[in-house]
């Protein structure tokens, strides 16, 4: 699990394909620093598992990089399948328990993608209005979290087809999305409490709705 809060700006190193898969190599000195074989980080929001094997007992890799692969579905569903050498990305260690939850729960799971439509400049932050999927409209509300590139972010705006972000000075010091231009693709990872909620209104809403019916009938024959 993540938090959506950036700890550093990766750059690609190597794009290379190995029979089904793309491998990545990214340079991310932070994330690295105490990384071991088979660890999760996420790199533009996605979850992807540390594979390199020359990793010191103490943890870490001696260059300050680490190396990934894609498996044809996440390069289906998310941007990375365009992700080549000199490419900037945001990346992000798995929370340890007990750590903070400095922004909200994030899976590392895309749902989707999305095109940055426009960005508007202020003295202090910057607006930027996204595209919304179809699908994934239902599942954002204004002034809940949404993840972009693995950035946790407050929904500002929303219709029925773009949602607005709006980010403070640090957001666009310290991530991507402070240099993203309008046209271009980013992964979307919607709040997954809303998914649980939508899918136990679907199937248990009716199971729910008999249960406050009959203890509701209880009290009225004495029975309780």
């Amino acid at each position: 699990m993540f938090t959506g809060i950036v700890e550093e700006i990766g750059e690609v190193l190597e794009a290379r394909e190995s029979a089904e898969v793309a491998v990545l190599t990214v340079r991310g000195p932070t994330v690295t620093s105490d990384a071991r074989h088979g660890d999760s980080i996420a790199v533009n929001g996605v979850c992807l598992t540390v594979i390199d094997t020359e990793i010191g007992a103490a943890g870490g890799t001696a260059d300050g990089t680490f190396t990934v692969e894609l498996v044809p579905e996440t390069l289906k569903r998310t941007s990375l399948a365009a992700a080549g050498v000199g490419a900037k990305v945001n990346l992000e260690r798995a929370v340890a328990v007990g750590g903070r939850l400095g922004g909200h729960i994030v899976q590392g799971h895309v749902d989707g993608v999305a095109t940055l439509l426009t960005r508007t400049p202020g003295e202090r932050s910057d607006e930027l209005t996204f595209s919304l999927p179809a699908d994934l409209a239902r599942y954002v509300a204004l002034k809940g979290s949404i993840a972009v590139d693995g950035v946790s972010l407050t929904v500002a705006g929303v219709t029925d087809d773009t949602f607005s972000v709006a980010l403070i000075p640090t957001t666009l010091a310290e991530t991507t999305l402070g240099f993203r231009e309008p046209g271009d693709t980013v992964n979307l990872e919607v709040d997954v409490v809303a998914k649980y909620v939508e899918r136990l209104a679907s199937t248990g809403g009716a199971a729910v709705a008999g249960a406050v019916a009959n203890a509701g009938a209880g009290e009225e024959d004495g029975s309780r």
